[in-house]
């Protein structure tokens, strides 16, 4: 599904040249889960941004489902369309209902009719559990709820592969759970997805492989069990032993 060739991304900052990514070679496969783990300002976000390039990298190739969309002749707003981003903020549109908010690009894109989108999107919110805020604002739902429908809208557009982006991060503690329960859900229907996450026993329980990601590079990958129990990687075993 992805395929990443010598990915490096460099930012320029008031004191200089940043490099962020520094060279990253890796491939998911289609259905693959994948766990992004490591310490805050190693590139995991980064990485993830890059794969939909809403970071266009310093120089690498990214081969999407089989196409190079690094390429400056790549459509990027078609690629993007397959390609679900759920994001550490919900990035709800505050003035739209939230059946407005799941229906809005399918049906601007041309993917869907109105009548399709909200069908899809009928059928989506009964599978979290919030149908009865389809029209609903954002501002009266919890932060909880938000994510859910923030992973809603990515699915309403059928895409091959979903990205998260630390989607339990900005939630109060008891509202993780329902976020990590859809997202299992997703798992198990079998969409490819990549995760970046600090919630190491969702890590174990849902990947079928871990990245571990220091200093801008994939410093160790395998199965959680590789990861979590046998690691090899010195920055790694320092990494565990501060979060398990």
């Amino acid at each position: 599904m992805i395929d990443v060739k010598g990915l490096y991304k460099s930012f320029v900052s008031p004191s200089g040249k940043v490099d962020v990514l520094r060279g990253i070679d890796v491939s998911i496969e289609d259905g693959e889960k994948v766990a992004i783990i490591g310490p805050s300002g190693s590139g995991k976000s980064t990485f993830l941004r890059c794969l939909n390039l809403l970071e266009k990298p310093t120089s690498g190739e990214i081969w999407f489902d089989g196409r190079l969309i690094t390429d400056p002749k790549a459509d990027i707003d078609k690629i993007r369309a397959q390609m679900g981003m759920v994001f550490q903020h919900f990035n709800l549109f505050p003035h739209l209902s939230i059946m407005k908010n799941i229906t809005l690009a399918p049906v601007m894109l041309g993917l869907m009719s109105e009548i399709e989108a909200k069908n899809k999107a009928e059928q989506l919110l009964s599978r979290v559990g919030l149908l009865d805020k389809a029209d609903a604002y954002p501002s009266q739902l919890s932060g909880g709820q938000q994510q859910r429908i923030a992973i809603v809208r990515a699915l309403a557009m059928n895409p091959k592969m979903m990205l998260f982006d630390e989607p339990t991060s900005a939630l109060d503690p008891e509202m993780v759970g329902e976020v990590l329960d859809v997202m299992k859900e997703v798992a198990r229907d079998g969409m490819t997805m990549a995760v970046v996450t600090h919630e190491m026993n969702f890590a174990r329980e849902v990947a079928d492989r871990v990245f571990f990601v220091a200093d801008g590079v994939i410093a160790e990958e395998g199965t959680p069990e590789q990861i979590f129990e046998h690691p090899k990687n010195e920055r790694l075993k320092e990494f565990l032993s501060k979060v398990l």
